[in-house]
């Protein structure tokens, strides 16, 4: 964010000609601020511009424009932020505007809008703030939109009223105890899930099948249909509560899931084919394509992210690290390549070198620059290993330049998302409180009017009651 800039003091805003020009004074705050007229002709859209052009041809318009307005004086009155106006008074003498040091960019841009000042007059090196935030605050918009949209609301049929209730109990665990209880138990079962997939493939828990061959103990096999049921149930359920189905089905955490449901009934669909084939090589292949079902279920890990937000934004930090893990790749791939060519010519010459060509040298290169040296293939000459210690070392200076960057987008998103989610939840707060405020009052005038005509009704009555005995009497 730029430095304000040194806006002229009261005085030096009338220029020499002022007299002949008719210009404008606006006092903002208890502070006068003398434009001219040959100034404002610069940019007559905005808003001291049209003061000095109806002051002179229509004066009612004028002070429409302003909070109050001294006819003696010829000032006009605003209940504005002197300081702001500060700054944008510099677009009148130098044709652009720089926001003030710790100035809120969301009041900046109001009193832009007040002014009738386009956003396009900021500098460049207050823009990209300027824009971030607005940005923000169309992200807001657009959350507190869904939000909204997902509430269940009076005057809907029961079946929309459902749906909007079941998609909150399985998307917004914040919404209620029991959506925050059925995110808690489908953390735990992809837990249990992953623990029985490793606890599957340890030799003393397996149990031979029919052809003799290792199987997946019987325990375990509940266990995994539990899972699996609960897993096929939850993803069913929010399709069902989907307002858009087909975005639902190309979302990515929804493509996990469903990787992690469709290999479970596949194996169960390639095992009851298996049985019913007599062919032998029919059988083992179909107990091959089975073992390699069962590996993706590996995937059923990343459903963890849908529960953790922390995973969520490392995501959006890496995918936002996109540049430096792009230049990070580029600089080790440069890197291999060279080192691995200099290490085959340096060990060629060695009678019992491990670097038999440049292709098999790169997983060299590779274990090296990232420091890992497994030790199954090393140089033996001194150039080569001389070529071994400058690899490592420019592998770690690839690795280590790229890392903070990268760590700062990662708690700058953290904090961007932390800052929005707050605001979304004060921004339903606060329409919260305002439709309960204006029920409230809704409710408070439909009584005084409902008492009014009871008054009424009971001044009717007396009124009739006396004449009746007044006529009775009579």
């Amino acid at each position: 964010m730029g430095h304000p800039a040194q806006v002229p003091s009261t005085r030096s805003m009338v220029s020499p000609g002022s007299d002949e020009q008719p210009g404008v004074t606006l006092n903002i705050g208890g502070q006068r601020f003398t434009l001219d007229g040959h100034l404002l002709r610069r940019f007559p859209e905005t808003r001291p511009a049209h003061l000095a052009r109806c002051t002179s041809t229509c004066p009612e318009i004028s002070r429409s424009l302003c909070d109050d307005f001294d006819p003696q004086s010829g000032e006009f009155y605003f209940d504005r932020d002197p300081l702001v106006f500060r700054t944008i008074a510099m677009l009148f003498f130098e044709g652009e505007i720089h926001m003030g040091r710790g100035v809120c960019p969301i009041c900046f841009k109001s009193e832009l809008d007040f002014w009738h000042v386009d956003a396009s007059f900021l500098d460049d090196c207050c823009r990209s703030s300027f824009s971030e935030k607005e940005r923000e605050l169309s992200e807001i918009a657009h959350r507190v939109e869904l939000a909204l949209a997902d509430k269940a609301r009076a005057g809907e049929s029961m079946t929309v009223r459902g749906r909007k209730v079941l998609w909150q109990l399985m998307e917004s665990p914040d919404s209620s105890f029991l959506a925050r209880l059925i995110a808690i138990v489908s953390f735990l079962l992809v837990v249990v899930s992953s623990v029985v997939l490793c606890l599957s493939t340890i030799p003393e828990l397996q149990v031979p099948d029919e052809d003799g061959l290792p199987g997946e103990h019987p325990t375990l096999s509940v266990v995994e249909t539990v899972c699996i049921c609960w897993f096929t149930l939850e993803y069913v359920l929010r399709f069902t509560a989907a307002p858009r189905k087909v975005r639902f089905i190309l979302a990515f955490m929804n493509i996990v899931d469903a990787l992690a449901i469709v290999p479970y009934y596949m194996g169960l669909a390639l095992s009851y084919l298996g049985k019913r084939s007599s062919s032998t090589s029919s059988l083992s292949n179909v107990q091959q394509a089975v073992q390699a079902l069962r590996i993706m279920r590996v995937a059923r890990i990343l459903k963890l992210a849908r529960h953790s937000s922390g995973l969520q934004m490392l995501t959006y930090a890496l995918r936002g690290s996109f540049k430096e893990l792009s230049l990070l790749l580029l600089y080790l791939a440069m890197g291999i390549f060279l080192f691995s060519a200099l290490g085959y010519t340096f060990e060629q010459s060695h009678p019992q070198t491990l670097f038999t060509s440049i292709p098999h040298a790169f997983w060299w290169a590779i274990i090296t620059m990232t420091t890992v040296g497994y030790g199954d293939i090393y140089p033996q000459t001194y150039l080569g290993k001389m070529n071994a210690a400058v690899s490592f070392l420019c592998g770690i200076l690839a690795i280590a330049l790229p890392i903070h960057p990268i760590i700062n987008n990662f708690v700058k998103y953290y904090n961007k998302q932390k800052v929005l989610e707050t605001a979304v939840k004060h921004r339903l707060d606060r329409l919260a409180l305002e439709e309960h405020v204006q029920g409230f009052a809704q409710q408070r005038w439909s009584d005084l009017r409902l008492r009014a005509e009871e008054t009424q009704n009971i001044k009717i009555r007396t009124f009739y009651l006396k004449c009746y005995i007044t006529n009775k009497n009579v």
